[in-house]
């Protein structure tokens, strides 16, 4: 018996493929990182990049509605085959990230001296991450750009974009990361400079691909650059997603800060158990990414049964997708603990927690999918109420009532801001397509 897909499957996991093997690939730079410094005569260059990297995923992270938001718009304007929304909403988000790069590069002193002043390395590390800090910070405009690109390139359907962008990036920084850290010695410094390198190669090949899908007939012209009004309409949509990402990025902090709290081993064993959690967010996130470039072309069409349509599939593809992985945690949760630490204290904590993983796919992927749907529809300060809702309305007072569980109840409250965000914005898309919603003025 076979499957027959329909025209909306195809084109959903036409969309979707090229995403998740960019989303589950993104590891890759940190891995290599982690194998060429691993080699070293001292652990701390090893500990100076984990610091910096980390330091940097929050930081860009923080701007991660650049992706997000561009998405949403361009998805529209390509339902609506409005070339001048296209590529004016190109030039002026790309501008937006070069400022804030820019910015960033600016300020770049108190904000890496407040990080690491929150990570708190011993000061062997904190010297050196400092330094990887100093030169990681001058690629701000480069990775801003890249989000701009990839949100731009996914709206307009163009998904192998991100996946070619991604292989450069990681290409680059490998042959790099050799180079300056096994040939010329440079150690953390090395790293650094190789990840400059490798996001400025990336964003240089994203424009390339960009170029190449700029809609015939359209020349630059005065209007494209828009006016004060235009780029706070950007903002306007990004601001929320800002808030929701800092958020969410806020629950994860506390989380990790948490387990700190109760020792090593059970800091290392929930570390090992949020790697699941990221792989997780990473294939899911595929048909989330796929489900908002159909959803913002349906809207820009206008089109309410093309709009149901893919959320149908989109949330059938999305249960498949926590199906699989819940099959995964189950039969081979074990192995894939075993394959992430050697040390038998951390794997023993580490299974007394592995139950709560086979709960993640199924109460997470509904965040996931959703997300997908709001963004595709603009709808991103419903985003921002619901996760706000869900983290000091839920996580937050559900981790204070559970804190005598320990760890059990750490991981309690993680289950319960997932379900809580299923369950809030559940019943605003269930509200909002009952009552006509989704294509009236914001």
């Amino acid at each position: 018996m076979t499957m027959k897909m329909s025209v909306t499957d195809r084109r959903l996991w036409a969309l979707a493929w090229p995403l998740m093997l960019t989303n589950l690939t993104v590891p890759l730079l940190g891995l290599v990182d982690t194998a060429v410094l691993g080699h070293l005569e001292s652990p701390e260059y090893l500990g100076a990049v984990a610091v910096g990297a980390n330091l940097f995923s929050i930081l860009y992270w923080t701007f991660g509605f650049m992706r997000m938001g561009t998405t949403g718009l361009a998805a529209q304007a390509w339902g609506k085959r409005d070339s001048f929304s296209q590529v004016a909403l190109l030039l002026r988000s790309v501008m937006l990230a070069v400022g804030i790069g820019l910015l960033l590069i600016l300020c770049h002193q108190p904000l890496i001296r407040i990080g690491l002043e929150l990570m708190n390395p011993s000061p062997g590390v904190t010297e050196l991450a400092a330094e990887y800090a100093a030169i990681r910070i001058w690629s701000a405009p480069a990775v801003l750009c890249q989000y701009t690109l990839v949100g731009w390139l996914i709206g307009t359907q163009f998904a192998r974009g991100p996946m070619i962008m991604l292989i450069v990036a990681n290409g680059l920084n490998i042959v790099l990361d050799v180079f300056f850290v096994t040939v010329l010695g440079w150690n953390s410094r090395g790293v650094a400079i190789a990840t400059v390198i490798a996001e400025y190669g990336a964003a240089i090949i994203g424009f390339m691909i960009v170029l190449q899908r700029m809609p015939d007939g359209q020349k630059l012209t005065r209007a494209l650059f828009g006016t004060l009004a235009d780029y706070l309409a950007i903002l306007q949509v990004n601001r929320y997603i800002m808030v929701r990402t800092i958020a969410l990025l806020l629950v994860l902090a506390f989380f990790t800060a948490q387990g700190a709290r109760q020792g090593d081993t059970i800091l290392a064993a929930n570390a090992v158990l949020i790697t699941f959690l990221l792989l997780i967010s990473n294939a899911l996130d595929g048909f989330a990414n796929a489900a908002e470039a159909l959803i913002g072309e349906s809207v820009g069409k206008n089109s309410k049964k093309r709009f149901l349509v893919v959320f149908r599939c989109a949330l059938r593809w999305s249960l498949w997708g926590a199906l699989l992985l819940t099959i995964l945690f189950v039969a081979g949760g074990r192995g894939l603990i075993a394959l992430l630490t050697g040390i038998e204290e951390v794997r023993t904590t580490a299974l007394q927690y592995l139950p709560w993983l086979w709960l993640l796919p199924f109460v997470s992927v509904w965040g996931f999918l959703f997300d997908g749907i709001f963004i595709g529809a603009t709808r991103t300060r419903e985003m921002q109420n619901t996760m706000l809702f869900s983290a000091l309305g839920v996580f937050a007072p559900v981790w204070w009532l559970t804190t005598s569980w320990g760890n059990h109840g750490l991981w309690f409250s993680l289950i319960c801001l997932m379900l809580a965000r299923a369950a809030s914005m559940g019943w605003l898309c269930w509200s909002y397509t009952r009552n006509d919603r989704w294509f009236s003025n914001q």
